[in-house]
């Protein structure tokens, strides 16, 4: 039996914003710090790291989680998208410009959980009702109280001026 801290550790292939991306991960990884550390994508937050606060929602398989709670390992051929992948170049996506018309950053900090989390809702549900863009947002938390200019951009991102 072998100590080695290379026995832990997987080999994986992701999808990451649409390009296959590689990490040797330790078998106790997350999803967060697998993005942040091995693929150098800083949007998700690692704040509360147990799933309170959103603060790194990520798009796995196109489902809002928090990859805090995601091990690395389990996202072997799948697909994850983070918030550097919403822009177009420098075309930002019809959410992240909602959210700058509409002061929805505030301080910016829960901005790549949030803007995940609305994201995910339109992948799944382009036409959502107001309980159901709530309820997209409901677990992430915002410091700077923006809930009034979130839900507002979500709206008008969704195309409508509610």
């Amino acid at each position: 039996m072998s100590d080695d801290a290379t026995d832990r550790r997987s080999r994986i292939a992701v999808e990451v914003n649409g390009r296959t991306r590689h990490a040797d991960v330790d078998a106790g990884a997350t999803l967060l710090h697998t993005i942040r550390d091995e693929f150098d994508l800083t949007g998700a937050k690692p704040v509360c790291e147990v799933g309170t606060c959103g603060a790194c929602t990520v798009l796995l398989d196109d489902v809002a989680v928090y990859s805090c709670l995601v091990l690395g390992a389990e996202c072997e051929g799948r697909r994850v998208d983070t918030v550097e992948g919403l822009a177009d170049g420098s075309e930002l996506s019809p959410l992240q410009t909602s959210f700058a018309q509409c002061d929805a950053l505030q301080c910016g900090y829960c901005t790549p959980g949030q803007l995940m989390s609305l994201e995910g809702l339109r992948r799944n549900n382009p036409d959502p009702s107001d309980d159901e863009i709530e309820s997209a947002v409901q677990g992430n938390l915002c410091r700077c109280g923006a809930y009034r200019h979130i839900l507002e951009a979500a709206h008008r991102a969704f195309g409508d001026e509610r």
